[in-house]
């Protein structure tokens, strides 16, 4: 009687443990699939984050001094060489948005590239020649590329409060 309780106890124990297995690998695969990002400034997710073909339908509606609390992805195009304080991101038909980070709270690596989901606020300007040529010193422009910026530019900006850097 002894012997088939110790048989019937060693079973329970040999197939509970084959179900835990079989548990931990499904979650190991479910963790997989999701998208790695690197953080920076604010903790967001990449949740409800618009395309950038959407985001620009919310572009052309701003008007100077409108803002939009938003986030949205996009494709990094340039990054501040200096120390990473701004950012490009290609949106798609030939334009661009400008990202700056708030309060200088955080930077980018000088060498980011590939797709990011920035949250923040989103809102059109006009940036004078001064600032351009500073951007563009800051970018590792010549200096005739720099002295060929004679006029303002209208400009898509978005200020943000955290990003996600895909990896």
């Amino acid at each position: 009687m002894k012997k088939i309780f110790l048989i019937l106890a060693m079973s329970l124990v040999v197939f509970s443990c084959k179900n835990e297995t079989k548990a931990t690998e499904e979650n190991v695969e479910d963790a997989k699939q999701e998208i790695a990002y690197a953080s920076f400034g604010m903790e967001i997710n990449d949740a409800d984050a618009l395309s950038a073909d959407r985001m620009m339908e919310h572009y052309k509606g701003l008007k100077a001094g409108d803002t939009v609390d938003t986030k949205m992805k996009g494709t990094i195009i340039d990054v501040c060489s200096k120390k990473g304080c701004w950012m490009k991101l290609d949106m798609g038909n030939d334009q661009q948005v400008m990202v700056k980070f708030k309060d200088y709270g955080f930077f980018m690596p000088l060498n980011a590239e590939g797709d990011v989901v920035v949250n923040g606020k989103a809102f059109v300007t006009e940036t004078s020649v001064d600032e351009l040529r500073h951007y563009a010193e800051d970018a590792g422009k010549s200096k005739e590329e720099i002295a060929a910026i004679t006029e303002p530019k209208f400009e898509y900006q978005f200020l943000a409060d955290g990003v996600l850097l895909k990896q």
